[in-house]
């Protein structure tokens, strides 16, 4: 009998919890007819490319669910202190300045050709519940209050970890349109932002955004969803064409054959942002595993790259906060890939080709 009320008393809980605004809505009227015209879309659902398991154990998403948030992690899957920093100015930043700066996790903020863009903004936490996968130590430097007006918000996927409710409220003023695939805007949309500021995209459209600017939205090997209900909307990547160079954002997702076909569409990719961290055994579909992001950099070509989606919230019960950038680090020296490693908040010159950074997070590990 007790577990019986038990039971009723969780589900009571969680029903408490979807309703609250911040899980969003689902698509509906002209959004949800526009959805289903998609040729991603089938049997109710958004589909990848290719066949993808997205749990590959035997475990039912709830409980895979509540072990992210509540369950044990490895020894230092945290560290132990603070991480060391950057505070730069953003406001203060010369429009002519082509800068990408990272604020940990796949949030960061490019500048380019004076356009401003700011990418999967999360800056409390990760999560619907606000006393879970808060941020490091150290790492919560950055707030909505320090970004500057923002040209274009692209939102790659609404998983929370990079659409966050708080965080999106309080750039309402500063985004001027907001970008992302099918379905998303409708969040966007219940949460107050006027339609006419949301365009969605689905793979492989394109649009011209300024005179000399392309965005085009591209294929990711991932899925979608606020909470138990899969793949309402659609997860993409972006590459942005300017006047001056070619930008690649992958959003997460696992290694696929849209890797290499991207590459045959935009031969020439001066700087990528790729997915790197919170892998476990347990999606190895649908997160970049360790002995693959290397394979995603040579499909892809990037004269210059960056990796994400670390650093700042431990999501994996699999890997310690270092190792994601510790890996992808030894096997670039070894083979040469023109890896970058800014630390958080510290400013990458796009156009300077021969910029260093250091190996942070060993400073860290040694503390």
């Amino acid at each position: 009998m007790w577990l019986i009320f038990i039971g009723i008393a969780l589900c009571i809980a969680l029903y408490g919890c979807t309703i609250q605004k911040s899980f969003g809505r689902m698509p509906r009227g002209e959004r949800l007819e526009r959805v289903r015209q998609s040729p991603n879309y089938r049997d109710g659902k958004f589909q990848n490319l290719e066949p993808t398991q997205q749990l590959t154990n035997d475990k039912p998403m709830i409980a895979l669910f509540f072990k992210m948030l509540f369950g044990k992690r490895l020894d230092d899957a945290k560290p132990r202190e603070a991480l060391p920093t950057v505070k730069t100015d953003l406001k203060s930043l010369d429009r002519a300045e082509n800068v990408f700066v990272w604020f940990g996790h796949s949030s960061c903020f490019i500048q380019i050709d004076g356009k401003r863009f700011l990418i999967d903004p999360v800056f409390h936490s990760a999560s619907p519940f606000s006393f879970t996968n808060k941020p490091f130590k150290g790492t919560d430097i950055y707030t909505s209050a320090d970004m500057p007006d923002i040209d274009y918000l692209l939102i790659s996927h609404d998983h929370w970890d990079h659409l966050e409710y708080r965080t999106v409220l309080t750039l309402k003023d500063k985004a001027t349109k907001i970008v992302t695939g099918l379905g998303v805007g409708e969040h966007f949309e219940y949460w107050g932002f006027e339609p006419s500021r949301i365009i969605e995209m689905d793979w492989n459209d394109s649009i011209a955004i300024a005179d000399g600017f392309t965005l085009h939205c591209l294929p990711a090997r991932h899925f979608s969803g606020r909470f138990l209900r899969r793949n309402p909307s659609l997860w993409v990547g972006f590459l942005l064409q300017t006047p001056s160079k070619t930008v690649y954002i992958s959003g997460d997702g696992g290694y696929g054959k849209h890797f290499a076909e991207i590459a045959r569409r935009f031969p020439s990719i001066d700087f990528a942002v790729l997915e790197n961290g919170q892998y476990s055994q347990n999606w190895q579909y649908i997160h970049t595993q360790p002995d693959l992001l290397p394979e995603t950099v040579r499909d892809l070509q990037p004269k210059r790259f960056v990796t994400v989606h670390n650093s700042k919230y431990s999501l994996s019960d699999q890997h310690r906060w270092y190792e994601p950038l510790a890996r992808i680090a030894t096997v670039a020296e070894h083979d040469s890939l023109p890896l970058l490693t800014p630390k958080i908040g510290e400013k990458v010159d796009l156009d300077e080709a021969g910029q260093r950074f250091e190996r942070w997070w060993e400073m860290t590990i040694k503390n």
